[in-house]
């Protein structure tokens, strides 16, 4: 459905034009993240990565708005707008001369103006700033404050756990890996099953885009090429051939390793195959199946990569036996996968002294990944003597849709108006409040103080606005600063 965009907001947010104060010609408001105190992770440093804005400027408030607003007749457009209200709120309870002359205007007369995507922003530290540039207008900053929340807020928040992932992959490689090679893919985006919708999966999944490049999530790929790249050869992400559980279970279970054997003798004779191998017994896929095809594993040139699916994905990778445990007889379940495929496989040591799985073989855990989990397996593979790459995590819609608009506080807030041809420095401060909610004051400035790091200077002059790390992104109907995928990418990977 091609919404009119108008639409696309909070109910109360139509009354608000009128109870503005008489003479009010213009607005200025925040995007802000206030707090992360709803974050969890190993490597938590009390920033966020800003991501989505560009995406959301150029289909929103450029390609719906001309498509679904000002390219259609002004009397569709308000009549609609009429009947939708009339029936909302009652007969004539909102006028539509507002509408009229945005429609006949032709542009969105607003100024919005953000810090660089892929920028590392400490908390209460504004992403951007909206204003109206024609005071007619006023009402259309705060109006858009629903859909500009709800488009920018996940898209941040994924691209700060998905950078999360990066660092903790990053960590622990700098101390058991001789190169870091494998880290671009270390971590393969499965989350799309689970998010809410195909707008949600394909900004969530851009987010993920920005620290790796592993991805099971076309229509994120889509989205970046369409909205952060020039449409040419850019490699943006990739997958491999994988199996699910009704392949497993068609090929039946008593002929499971004939499975395994079609799959990597007949079908992909050479590169990656990644085989769900949990559909009825795991330890018998990696201890007895494995063994058997082993001659037809080692002849191949590529990895057959072997995806347990259940259980607790710590002990299925490490084992149940504490690290220090050597007896011989423990049980493949008290190994963990790493452990048996090195004993069947083997592998080499690296010039850090970990061992490293032989190069036919290969793990990825895709069920119930949270950072925590990711950070234990690495970090007890290390106390067993294994490199941090010899593991992929696929990371879901456990991890990229366990979070709300409050895992960093997002809010957008106005903190200066002009009345009469006065300005006015305006902000909330609730005394019911513990602090997070008490807002910035008046025109803001975005600056780097002498160790790099971003601040907030509130209640600035035009001229000190206008100064600092905000730019302009959109300005009365067109973007600007449009930026690729690849600077982003560089800039978010030259921050700690």
């Amino acid at each position: 459905m091609k919404i009119n965009p108008i639409l696309a907001i909070d109910g109360y947010k139509v009354s608000h034009r009128v109870q503005y104060p008489a003479g009010t010609t213009r607005v200025y408001a925040n995007f802000t993240p206030r707090s992360d105190r709803f974050f969890r992770s190993p490597l938590a440093d009390g920033r966020l990565v800003f991501f989505g804005l560009q995406g959301f400027i150029q289909w929103f408030l450029v390609d719906l708005f001309h498509d679904a607003f000002f390219a259609r007749p002004e009397a569709e457009v308000v009549d609609e707008y009429k009947r939708l209200m009339d029936g909302y709120l009652g007969r004539d309870a909102v006028a539509v001369e507002h509408i009229r002359d945005l429609h006949r205007l032709g542009y969105l007369p607003l100024h919005i103006k953000a810090l660089d995507e892929g920028s590392k922003v400490p908390m209460a530290v504004p992403v951007l700033t909206i204003v109206n540039t024609k005071p007619a207008f006023f009402w259309l900053v705060n109006y858009l404050e629903t859909v500009l929340s709800a488009e920018l807020w996940k898209a941040s928040t994924n691209a700060t756990i998905a950078h999360h992932y990066r660092k903790i992959c990053a960590r622990w490689a700098e101390q058991t890996c001789s190169d870091l090679a494998h880290l671009d893919f270390q971590c393969h985006d499965f989350s799309f099953r689970g998010m809410s919708g195909l707008q949600d999966a394909m900004q969530a999944g851009g987010g993920h885009l920005l620290s790796f490049k592993g991805t099971d999530s076309i229509p994120s790929l889509h989205y970046v090429r369409d909205y952060y790249t020039d449409g040419g050869d850019y490699f943006i992400g990739a997958g491999i051939p994988a199996t699910e559980h009704s392949v497993m279970c068609m090929g039946e279970r008593e002929h499971e390793i004939e499975t395994f054997r079609r799959l990597i003798v007949d079908l992909y004779p050479q590169g990656f195959i990644s085989i769900v191998s949990d559909t009825w017994d795991y330890w018998r896929v990696l201890t007895e199946y494995a063994r058997e095809l082993k001659p037809l594993i080692m002849a191949r040139e590529g990895r057959v990569v072997f995806r347990p699916d259940s259980g607790d994905p710590v002990a299925i990778l490490c084992g149940t036996a504490a690290d220090d445990d050597l007896r011989p007889e423990r049980s493949a379940e008290e190994k963990g996968s790493v452990e048996v495929l090195w004993e069947l496989f083997g592998g080499s040591i690296n010039d850090k002294g970990y061992k490293v799985l032989d190069p036919h073989v290969g793990l990825i855990y895709g069920d119930s990944i949270t950072l925590e989990r990711a950070n234990e397996i690495l970090r007890r593979l290390a106390a067993k003597g294994f490199a941090s790459s010899n593991v992929v995590f696929g990371v879901g819609s456990f991890t990229y849709q366990y979070t709300t608009r409050d895992t960093f506080g997002f809010a957008m807030k106005a903190t200066w108006g002009e009345v009469n041809g006065a300005g006015r420095t305006i902000f909330k401060e609730p005394k019911t409040d513990n602090g997070l909610k008490r807002s910035a004051r008046g025109l803001l400035r975005v600056a780097r103080d002498e160790q790099g790091e971003l601040r907030l200077y509130d209640e600035q002059t035009w001229a000190g606005e206008r100064e600092g790390e905000l730019k302009t992104r959109f300005l009365d109907g067109r973007l600007y600063h449009c930026e690729h995928f690849e600077q982003i990418r560089q800039r978010l990977a030259a921050q700690r």
